[in-house]
């Protein structure tokens, strides 16, 4: 039986009509290939010369003439009412970041200093109980700070994780309850690492409503909110990312890379879709509207993002009551699900505007950072960032996922649905606004770091 019918294949496949047929479906699938491989490759690209605006001249409102569309800023930029520039609240927490801050990011802040302006600027900087040389950078650059005349921040704590786990546990064997705490699958309690990260990006943002509450000349206000992560970057990458879309938008992102073609921030950002990115390399999203756009290297429209450095509207923060960064209840929590609170802060402000102001959170993919010197002259370097190959590899990995992945992502969904109304049902008026920042994890501070349990 076996041999008849391998006999059958055989005469069908030597067929001259079938081996005709073979051949013709053989050239149509190689020009659909060729025809991709050139999509890819040349399509997927900017559709007009990105360049960076220069610092001196960042926060100017744009002429008539400029391009909305090509992501980054033009040289014809005219100047807005009186020509002032936008003031700039530039917050940051660092944790064992002493050598990154030493040799990169202090350089660039400086440099931003010199040609944005100083008066121009605020810069808040919270230190949480580092034991590298963090300390000691950090206060050599408050004494820069000082001798350029720039009003600032600098708050350096003792405490380490080590001590705020001591002291939570001692509080709670006097019967003092705290927040942010929870019982671990290891059997013990444990303390959130997104609480503690929420609290002390409130603590760097403090001086943003002190100053708004001086009276008379002292007292200031801010047009933008600049986060800066421990990343490599430029001071003209942060004023193109300032210009993208002309200024028209609630928040944009850089994208980040902890490798030479790995996107780093997968725990923060989301598509339009409110879906984590399918893989870590470009273009990354399942969503046609954020991956095509993207593949363009235009303004990329999400539903959150962070990615190292990330520019939002002061105005929410300045509300009554103002926007702050949170995690998600401990009840919650509880339930092994866990969100960032650079995705629920998206989310919060979202509801605070109620669509009226809203205008979008976006991706500048013209500006990329990197947690490391390899990182960051791999994604800045000449030619073009991917290279064919990178693009080629990147679109397929991208499609093989989707095809393949669909289990896992829909795992994920049900895991974190089933868990939110688990805890829905067990109190009243529970209602978590950013379910979709939300994934199948427990993230706990440990004496030197966090870990997944």
């Amino acid at each position: 039986m076996r041999l008849t019918l391998l006999a059958s294949l055989a005469r069908r496949i030597t067929n001259p009509y079938s081996r005709r047929w073979f051949r013709v479906g053989l050239l149509i699938a190689s020009c659909i290939a060729v025809i991709d491989l050139w999509f890819t490759v040349r399509v997927s690209g900017p559709r007009t010369r990105i360049t960076a605006l220069p610092a001196s001249r960042v926060g100017e409102s744009p002429s008539a003439d400029v391009s909305i569309g090509g992501g980054g800023a033009s040289d014809e930029l005219g100047t807005g009412e009186g020509g002032e520039k936008e003031k700039l609240f530039i917050a940051s927490i660092h944790w064992n970041d002493g050598k990154i801050l030493d040799a990169h990011w202090i350089p660039a802040l400086i440099s931003l200093i010199h040609s944005y302006g100083a008066s121009n600027l605020y810069i808040s900087i919270h230190e949480s109980g580092s034991w590298d040389n963090t300390k000691t950078v950090l206060r050599n650059l408050d004494l820069t700070l000082e001798n350029l005349g720039v009003e600032r921040s600098v708050v350096l704590e003792e405490r380490t994780h080590e001590d705020e786990i001591k002291i939570g546990e001692d509080e709670y064997q006097a019967g003092v309850k705290k927040d942010g705490w929870i019982m671990g699958t290891r059997g013990r309690r444990e303390m959130r690492r997104i609480p503690y990260l929420a609290a002390a990006r409130n603590k760097a943002m403090a001086p943003l409503k002190q100053m708004a509450q001086r009276e008379g000349e002292a007292r200031r206000v801010f047009d933008r909110v600049v986060w800066l992560n421990d990343v490599i970057f430029s001071p003209d990458q942060l004023t193109t990312l300032l210009t993208t879309r002309n200024g028209s938008y609630t928040a944009v992102c850089a994208l980040d890379f902890s490798e030479s073609r790995k996107f780093y921030d997968s725990f923060a950002v989301r598509d339009t879709r409110g879906a984590p990115v399918l893989t870590d390399l470009w273009p990354f999203f399942s969503s046609p509207a954020s991956r095509v756009t993207l593949q363009k290297y235009l303004p990329t429209p999400v539903r959150s993002c962070w990615n190292g450095l990330v520019i939002f509207d002061a105005a929410p923060f300045y509300a009554i009551p103002p926007l702050e960064f949170r995690g998600i209840e401990d009840s919650l929590a509880q339930k092994h699900v866990e969100g960032s609170e650079c995705c629920l802060i998206h989310v919060d402000m979202a509801r605070m505007l109620g669509g009226k102001d809203n205008l979008g959170v976006w991706i500048n993919p013209n500006v990329r950072v990197g947690y490391n010197e390899v990182a960051f002259n791999a994604v800045n370097r000449k030619g073009g960032w991917p290279t064919g190959y990178g693009k080629v590899d990147g679109v397929w990995a991208n499609r093989w996922r989707w095809a393949t992945g669909w289990y896992w992502r829909w795992r994920e969904k049900w895991v974190v649905e089933d868990a939110v109304r688990s805890w829905e049902r067990e109190g009243e008026n529970r209602r978590e606004e950013g379910e979709f920042c939300l994934a199948d994890s427990m993230q706990v501070l440990v004496e030197n770091g966090w870990m997944h349990i």
